[in-house]
């Protein structure tokens, strides 16, 4: 059976995807989705000031790339800048999180690839 392929996106503006407010503070742009497969990419922003209250996991792979602002992991008691990234296997724990100056990530969340065979 041959997979179904997502519709090519040659480079659009994003300005006319909305924001969703997933939490207190916290807000979610998706930029694509599979809905075969499961896997997204988004934007989240956290304004200045938010603050998570739960530790996350999930059942998927999480590869995060801060793009502006900063993170604190209120667990570890670490702070994440620009410019850093984070790649999360299922089931790991990460958070609860707070961000005083405002944080936007890009992430990606997919449910593994199958090894190509060449």
């Amino acid at each position: 059976m041959r997979r179904r392929r997502r519709r090519d996106r040659e480079f659009s503006t994003t300005s006319k995807i909305p924001w969703r407010r997933v939490g207190e503070g916290v807000s979610e742009k998706i930029l694509s989705r599979d809905s075969e497969s499961g896997a997204y990419i988004r934007l989240l922003h956290f304004d200045p000031g938010a603050e998570t209250l739960e530790v996350f996991t999930h059942d998927f792979y999480e590869e995060v790339y801060i793009l502006e602002g900063s993170l604190t992991d209120k667990r570890l008691k670490r702070t994440f800048r620009q410019g850093m990234f984070a790649f999360r296997n299922p089931e790991m724990k990460h958070g609860p999180y707070s961000s005083a100056d405002g944080c936007t990530t890009i992430e990606f969340r997919h449910f593994g690839l199958k090894r190509k065979e060449v």
